[in-house]
């Protein structure tokens, strides 16, 4: 794999490393933008793969896998995964939000989108090794 596509991969296996610490230090909050890191970040490898390229600096993870050309190979549970995640980066900082969002992070539902997390990162894992290297995105 590109030195680039190792960057991104080995941010996301620490980031995991992080996410299952904080839950199990019962921190859901940084737990959800941990695995929002993990997300953004594996699907950058996508990008960084397909270009060889620095990838945006954006972090709606639907966009994001739009622009890695894997968002119609993702199934809906993945779909529903990004669309779940995308909050925590940005909302989860500002106090209008936070209590809201604390509130439906239960031991249960945290539990759930780790294991969900973690599973998309071994899917964009598999996925990359069948992409061939430094192909360009669809546009």
């Amino acid at each position: 794999m590109l030195d680039k596509v190792e960057y991104w991969l080995e941010l996301c296996d620490e980031d995991l490393k992080a996410a299952k610490v904080l839950f199990d230090a019962n921190q859901y909050l940084w737990m959800s933008f941990v695995c929002h890191l993990i997300a953004e970040k594996s699907i950058k490898a996508v990008i960084a793969s397909k270009t060889d390229g620095i990838p945006p600096k954006i972090h709606k993870l639907n966009k994001l896998a739009e622009i890695a050309g894997i968002y119609n190979k993702l199934n809906e549970c993945q779909k529903e995964l990004l669309e779940t995640l995308t909050p925590m980066q940005i909302e989860g900082r500002y106090p209008e939000y936070k209590e809201k969002m604390k509130a439906s992070l239960t031991q249960t539902h945290c539990n759930q989108l780790l294991k969900e997390t973690e599973g998309f990162l071994c899917w964009i894992k598999r996925q990359l090794e069948n992409l061939p290297k430094n192909t360009q995105t669809e546009s």
